[in-house]
């Protein structure tokens, strides 16, 4: 199942990154990410907004020593090690798919599982493993399968 938070007040703040894996209780270093359509609230120092590939310690350490707001991205997660062919970066600002009412797959190939941060009020999981999504759902109880969000 893909889920969605959004219009709640159980967060301070959506799409901060180390909030949304803590709920999941995700290891972001358990993984290598690749990170498109990135917009945020500002831009610190050794990080760069355009599409790219991070490591998950990496990752772990940016979200852990910044307090940073992802207006829009998507982070894709791959298996560590693996690094798939970027034919077309995933995206979410103005993506269909997150609202057709079906149940989109992650947008990567190889991508295990994606997590999308829309327009700062909203946050879209998919294809997290249902361990996460259990532990999410504990955390936020106004989280809501994705397809009862479809906006068609």
């Amino acid at each position: 199942m893909n889920l969605i938070l959004e219009k709640t007040d159980q967060v301070r703040f959506f799409t901060d990154m180390k909030e949304v894996f803590a709920a999941a209780e995700i290891a972001p270093q358990d993984y290598d990410w690749y990170v498109s359509d990135i917009e945020t609230n500002f831009t610190p120092e050794g990080f760069d907004v355009g599409d790219q590939w991070i490591r998950g310690e990496e990752l772990a350490s940016l979200i852990h020593k910044q307090e940073i707001q992802f207006i829009w991205a998507v982070f894709s997660a791959v298996p560590k090690g693996t690094r798939p062919t970027v034919s077309e970066p995933p995206y979410v600002d103005g993506n269909p798919d997150y609202w057709d009412g079906k149940d989109p797959a992650p947008q990567l190939e190889g991508a295990l599982f994606e997590i999308a941060c829309w327009d700062s009020s909203a946050t879209i999981l998919i294809n997290l493993p249902e361990r996460a999504q259990r532990a999410f759902i504990a955390k936020y109880s106004d989280t809501q399968p994705l397809t009862k969000a479809a906006r068609v």
